[in-house]
């Protein structure tokens, strides 16, 4: 019972993240289509998506060390829009000029979410190490 309500609590934040980045990345959109109209709201989803996704991340990783998660769901797949997204903007920035100004809440949600990456990374490298060290002692130990 007790992993059934886990496997929900993860369905539902990486269904609100996946909300989140879309509504996201479709304003981002808009913002660009209409010169900068929409970056006050930018600003505001910015906070929302980076606060979700920083809870669903380190949820699921505090639920790893404790062996209670299993799923995979890498964040390249996020990094890889991101950077799609952010290269395309800042191109664009510089093709149109001051007709249309990269939204500084882009670039800090992008930084949020590299910073995300590498440190859930690094996290999943020393929980492989523990893992790799506690059976090599389970082995000695036997012999």
């Amino acid at each position: 019972m007790k992993l059934n309500i886990l496997n929900n609590e993860f369905r539902f934040w990486r269904g609100l993240i996946n909300m989140w980045s879309i509504l996201f990345f479709t304003l981002i959109i808009f913002d660009f289509l209409y010169a900068n109209a929409y970056s006050s709201a930018l600003n505001a989803i910015a906070t929302i998506y980076v606060s979700i996704l920083a809870i669903y991340v380190s949820n699921k990783e505090f639920e790893r060390w404790y062996d209670r998660h299993q799923e995979s769901h890498p964040g390249e797949v996020f990094v890889i829009m991101w950077t799609g997204i952010v290269i395309s903007l800042l191109a664009l920035d510089f093709i149109y000029g001051a007709a249309y100004e990269l939204s500084s809440s882009v670039i800090s949600a992008y930084i949020a979410v590299l910073t995300i990456l590498v440190i859930t990374r690094k996290s999943k490298e020393l929980y492989s190490l523990q893992k790799k060290r506690k059976r090599k002692k389970t082995i000695s130990k036997a012999k």
